[in-house]
C-alpha cells in the first residue's frame, strides 16, 4: 500500500508519520562527558544510513577525526595538572618571613625632641603573599602600640600592584600607606629562604637610638666606698648577729648625777649602735629604755664642723673620717659616745666568742661592779598561820586584796586521775574502847590528799563512816611555815601514822599499791617495798602451799601477776 506523502496529514496525535525515505544530514555528536572528563565516542547511525563499522576506518583516522572534531567545537583542550604538583597553600602553609625595621615619627610643638624612633616587625606570609606590621609593646610608654597594619596584601604603587617577597630586602625603604619603614635586618630562616631563591641580601643595619629614650636614661651612680667592699656579703653573713656590752653611764659630775646601768648593742650587719637603759622595778623613771636610737656613730668629724651645733648638724659621709667599729669596744675601758662616758664592765658569751675568733689581740678584762641596793624598811611580812583552812588558802589572803584560789598542777591531776592507793589500818590507842576499830586509808595521787573511812563493827557502839575527809596530813614534828606531808614512801606495812594526834597502824594494802610502787621503785625507799612484798607473801602462802600439793613440779615460791589479778 503506497502512501501519498505529497499531501500532508493534519498534525494531530496519531496522524504523524516519519518519512523513511528522507536522509539525515545533521552533524552528529562526537563528545560526551563521563565523570567530569570529555570522551569521544562513535557517532550513531541515522535512519536510512548504513552502520559505520570500525573495520572500515583505521585507528589513526579515528583519532584524527575525534581530535579535529573536539578542537573545532570546543577549542584547544586543557589537561589537568600532574599529581606531583603541590599547591601554594599547602607548600607554604605556616611559613612566614620576618623582617625587622623602624620608622621615624615626627613630634610637633616640642622644644625637647623632633622625632622618635619606633621599632617594628614585618611579617610576610608566603601562603597568600599577605603582610602585617606589628610594633613591640613597651610597658608604660603612653603610645598606642601593637598591630599597626593588619594582615593584608599591601599595595606597591598606584597601578594596583602588590608587594611580593622578591621586592623585599635588607637595607631598603618600604613605603606603606604614606609611612616609610626602614628594613634593618631579618631572622635566620628568612635569610636562608631568600638565598635559596637566588636573592642576595644586603648587610644588616643597626637600629638607631631613640633620642628621647637616651635623654631620659639615668646616668650610672658613683660610689665613694671602695669597690672591694661588699655590703651584700656583710648582710648575708652578719644578719641577726649582735654584740652586747653591759656598761655604766657615768654622769656623777653633774647635779643629781649617778651611774646608770645601760646595754650597748653593736649590730654587725650594718655597723650601727644602739644604747638602752636598764630600768629597775619601782625606779620612778619613764618607761622609755632607748637612750640612743640605732645609728652609725661617727668617731671623728672634720674640725670645720665641730663649732657648729651638733643638734642641728646633718652629718654626711663627706664630713666623717671614721665610724666606730668592734675594735673600739674593749671590755674594762671607758668609751666616749656622743659626749657621754660609758664604762664597759662586761659582755655576753656571743661577744666573747666573736672577739676570740676575729680579734684575738684584744684582751677582755671584765670588772666587778657593785650595784647600789636600796634597803626596804617597810618589808611586807606574812602573818603566822592561824590553823583555819589549808596553808595555801591562808597565804592567798595575804598576797592580794581579793584572794584567788591557789594554783594546781593540772598535768599531775590529768595523769593520776582516779588513781587511789588504799591501805588497811587499826587505831593504836590507850583507851580500851578503841580496840578493834578498823579503818581504810585512801591516798589520792592526783592531789596528794588522804581520806579515812571507818569500817562498821557489830555491837561496838561506834557509828561507822567517814572519819576524815580529803585533806593533806602533815607529819608530826614539822613547822607550821614549812610543813611536810605524808606520801606513798611513808606508808610501810607495820608503821604508825599519826593523824592529828590520832595514831594508826597500817596492817594491809591493795595489790594495786604494790604494782604502782614497783613502777616507781627508784623514787621510794627499799624498806617500804619490802614490807609490802612480805605482807603479800604471807597472804598468798596458804594458797601456794595448797597449789604445791596439786602441782609438785612447780618450784616457784612467789606469786605471779596473774595470781594477784585472780585474788583481786
Amino acid at each position: 500500500m503506497s502512501i501519498n506523502t505529497g499531501h500532508g496529514l493534519p498534525f494531530l496525535p496519531g496522524n504523524t508519520f516519519r518519512d523513511v525515505t528522507k536522509s539525515a544530514h545533521h552533524r552528529p555528536q562526537t563528545l560526551s562527558y563521563k565523570n567530569g572528563y570529555a570522551l569521544p565516542h562513535r557517532p550513531k547511525v541515522g535512519i536510512g544510513q548504513a552502520p559505520l563499522l570500525s573495520s572500515e576506518l583505521t585507528q589513526s583516522e579515528i583519532n584524527q577525526f575525534s581530535s579535529q572534531t573536539s578542537a573545532l567545537t570546543y577549542g584547544t583542550p586543557h589537561y589537568s595538572p600532574a599529581l606531583d604538583v603541590i599547591p601554594a597553600h599547602v607548600a607554604y602553609d605556616k611559613k612566614v618571613l620576618r623582617f625587622y625595621g623602624y620608622f621615624q615619627q615626627e613630634v610637633l610643638h616640642s622644644p625637647q625632641e623632633g622625632y622618635r624612633v619606633r621599632p617594628v616587625v614585618l611579617y610576610y606570609y608566603l601562603e597568600d603573599d599577605s603582610m602585617c606590621i606589628i610594633e613591640p609593646v613597651v610597658e608604660n610608654s603612653g603610645i598606642p602600640q601593637g598591630k599597626l597594619i593588619k594582615r593584608q596584601r599591601l599595595p606597591k604603587n598606584d597601578r594596583g600592584d602588590h608587594y611580593h617577597w622578591k621586592d623585599l630586602n635588607v637595607g631598603m625603604d618600604l613605603v606603606v600607606y604614606g609611612t616609610v619603614y626602614r628594613v634593618t635586618h631579618c631572622d635566620s630562616y628568612t635569610q636562608d629562604f631568600m638565598e635559596s631563591e637566588g636573592l642576595v641580601l644586603n648587610d644588616p643595619e643597626p637600629t638607631p637610638v631613640d633620642p628621647y629614650i637616651q635623654r631620659r636614661t639615668q646616668a650610672g651612680r658613683s660610689y665613694i666606698t671602695p669597690s672591694v667592699f661588699d655590703r651584700l656579703h656583710q648582710f648575708l653573713t652578719m644578719d641577726r648577729k649582735v654584740l652586747r656590752f653591759f656598761a655604766l653611764w657615768d654622769h656623777t659630775d653633774s647635779l643629781y648625777g649617778e651611774a646608770r646601768p645601760v646595754t650597748i648593742q653593736y649590730y654587725l650587719v650594718d655597723d650601727s649602735v644602739e644604747i638602752r637603759e636598764v630600768h629597775e622595778p619601782n625606779s620612778g623613771r619613764d618607761p622609755f629604755p632607748v637612750l640612743l636610737r640605732r645609728q652609725r656613730l661617727p668617731k671623728n668629724i672634720k674640725p670645720a664642723c665641730k663649732p657648729f651645733p651638733s643638734c642641728v648638724l646633718e652629718v654626711s659621709p663627706q664630713e666623717v673620717h671614721q665610724y666606730y667599729s668592734p675594735k673600739d669596744f674593749q671590755v674594762g675601758e671607758t668609751l666616749q659616745l656622743m659626749g657621754r662616758r660609758f664604762l664597759l664592765y662586761d659582755c655576753d658569751e656571743f661577744t666573747k666568742t666573736y672577739y676570740q675568733k676575729n680579734h684575738p689581740d684584744l684582751e677582755l678584762k671584765p670588772k666587778p661592779v657593785v650595784k647600789k641596793t636600796t634597803e626596804l624598811h617597810d618589808r611586807h611580812e606574812v602573818p603566822p598561820y592561824n590553823g583555819f583552812g589549808s596553808l595555801e588558802d591562808s597565804l592567798q589572803n595575804c598576797l592580794s586584796l581579793i584572794p584567788e584560789p591557789p594554783k594546781k598542777d593540772l598535768m599531775k591531776m590529768l595523769e593520776n586521775d582516779h588513781k587511789v592507793l588504799r591501805y588497811a589500818a587499826r587505831m593504836d590507842s590507850q583507851n580500851p574502847q578503841d580496840e578493834g576499830r578498823l579503818f581504810i586509808f585512801s591516798y589520792f595521787l592526783s592531789s596528794d590528799m588522804i581520806s579515812i573511812f571507818e569500817k562498821s563493827t557489830r555491837n561496838s557502839g561506834i557509828i561507822s563512816g567517814q572519819f576524815l575527809e580529803k585533806t593533806r596530813i602533815p607529819k608530826p614534828g614539822c613547822t607550821v611555815d614549812k610543813p611536810e606531808f605524808y606520801g606513798p614512801a611513808d606508808f610501810a606495812i607495820g608503821d604508825t601514822v599519826e593523824v592529828f594526834r590520832h595514831r594508826f597502824v597500817l596492817t594491809d594494802a591493795d595489790p594495786y599499791v604494790l604494782n604502782y610502787l614497783e613502777s616507781i621503785s627508784d623514787q621510794l625507799p627499799s624498806r617500804t617495798l619490802n614490807s609490802l612484798r612480805q605482807r603479800t607473801l604471807e597472804e598468798w602462802k596458804p594458797l601456794l602451799d595448797e597449789r604445791k600439793c596439786y602441782s609438785p613440779t612447780r618450784t616457784s615460791s612467789l606469786p605471779t601477776t596473774s595470781d594477784y589479778e585472780t585474788k583481786a
